[in-house]
């Protein structure tokens, strides 16, 4: 629940530090209703606003539809003493959709709290497969949209308690992308690393001028985009 020790962590953190902290945790909103959900907390411990993560997933070792209840917030940023964030939880990544809607309701960066690896019985050529694609995507959403891309992922292995798989190794990686894309740090994937890293939250507006993609939509043919497939 929002109102428990895990939240009052979380703030104090925040507090203690003087630093905006997006987190991320089990919401129980009522009996058996549940969220993956992302609180961002202000530099003064304040709650600033919270993301219920919106794409489920069903996958191998990911079974989130079994607990998760997908979100109702919509693709809202959380405006907090440093800027105007757009929250996205792990799979949400995958989705342009969700990445234009938060830069077209404002959002000045793109946060992706993930938890993302490889299954044990993946080859090694699928597994760069997979992490290139992860990282790929999220790059084009910083050159789509003009704006700096923050993922952070797990590292290590994590056992599977069923036994039914092997468990999961997260590939970690996490990385700081510019508003054209540009590598600005990449993290080790496989150990944990802590940096503090520069993002010139200015860019984006020249960016912008240069690559002018918001001003360029032909937003009056898109309609067919909220269809789940044209047949």
């Amino acid at each position: 629940p929002l109102d428990s020790l895990t939240v009052d962590f979380y703030s104090e953190i925040a507090r203690q530090g003087g630093v905006v902290l997006v987190s991320s945790l089990f919401e129980r909103r009522a009996a058996g209703l549940y969220h993956n959900t992302s609180l961002v907390f202000d530099t003064d411990g304040s709650i600033a606003g919270k993301y219920r993560k919106m794409h489920i997933p069903d996958d191998p070792a990911y079974y989130e539809k079994f607990y998760f209840t997908p979100g109702d917030l919509g693709f809202k940023p959380i405006d907090t003493s440093l800027g105007r964030l757009g929250v996205l939880v792990c799979w949400d990544q995958w989705y342009p959709e969700a990445a234009r809607l938060m830069a077209m309701n404002g959002a000045q960066m793109l946060i992706y709290p993930t938890a993302i690896g490889w299954e044990s019985s993946d080859t090694p050529d699928e597994k760069t497969r997979q992490r290139e694609a992860w990282i790929t995507v999220q790059r084009g959403h910083a050159v789509a949209n003009g704006l700096p891309v923050v993922t952070v992922n797990r590292v290590g292995h994590e056992p599977d308690p069923s036994g039914a798989t092997n468990g999961i190794t997260f590939w970690g990686s996490s990385f700081v992308a510019g508003p054209q894309g540009e590598m600005i740090y990449l993290a080790p994937d496989d150990e944990e690393a802590v940096t503090i890293v520069d993002v010139d939250m200015k860019r984006s507006e020249q960016v912008r001028r240069w690559w002018p993609f918001l001003r360029d939509r032909r937003i009056d043919n898109y309609g067919d985009l909220t269809r789940r497939f044209i047949d």
